[in-house]
């Protein structure tokens, strides 16, 4: 990737789950986009919500004009009453020049499958982000302790990618937090530090410059 690759010319539309490194990267002068647009984080939850903020944003880069980066896994919406009728779907129907970043979720834009690997060392690991974090309550606020049960026991442990020192600061400031977290998992949380390499990767292989 050139040292010299500029997002000018493009819209960012990303989940609020990943605002914070996408705004680090713009601090560190490698994201130039004209425009990052957020949807409020976690909405894979409610699909008929997602697809409202995504397609108001969509529309709203269309506007801007340029090339719109879009910043959701390619599962991040599935249409409850048409199964195939996916992410990439709700991108088509607004016939604009928008690319998704080619990762399966935040998770995945954050550590590839080969990395995860290695992080988890064989253990069977739920994977989270910072912003899965800060956004806990809201993202499971319609979950009950029957949900809790069937999803996350049967891990290992949880383990946060974290390219911003989140979760230690929260672990050092309000352990209280964490455990509250663990408690309703049942699981051990721990971080494991990254760096945002991937996503900057991800994102610059979706500008004009890339060769699309």
């Amino acid at each position: 990737m050139s040292d010299n690759l500029s997002f000018a010319g493009c819209s960012i539309i990303s989940c609020g789950i990943l605002r914070h490194e996408i705004e680090q990267l713009r601090r560190s002068g490698v994201l130039d986009a004209d425009k990052v647009l957020y949807a409020a984080p976690g909405l894979h939850e409610w699909p008929d919500k997602l697809e409202e903020q995504l397609t108001r944003r969509l529309r709203k880069a269309k506007e801007i004009g340029g090339r719109a980066i879009v910043v959701y896994g390619s599962r991040c919406f599935v249409d409850t009453l048409n199964p195939e009728r996916t992410t990439d779907s709700l991108i088509r129907e607004q016939q604009m020049s928008a690319f998704r970043v080619k990762a399966a979720n935040c998770v995945d834009m954050l550590a590839s499958k080969e990395e995860r690997e290695r992080i988890a060392g064989g253990q069977k690991v739920f994977w989270l982000t910072p912003g899965w974090l800060r956004h806990w309550d809201f993202i499971f606020k319609d979950w009950d302790s029957a949900k809790y049960n069937e999803m996350f026991p049967r891990h290992d442990k949880a383990i946060v990618l974290d390219a911003l020192g989140y979760a230690d600061q929260l672990m050092a400031g309000s352990p209280e937090r964490i455990l509250e977290i663990s408690d309703k998992m049942q699981l051990p949380i721990e971080s494991s530090a990254i760096s945002l390499e991937r996503l900057n990767r991800l994102l610059a292989e979706q500008t004009p410059a890339a060769g699309r």
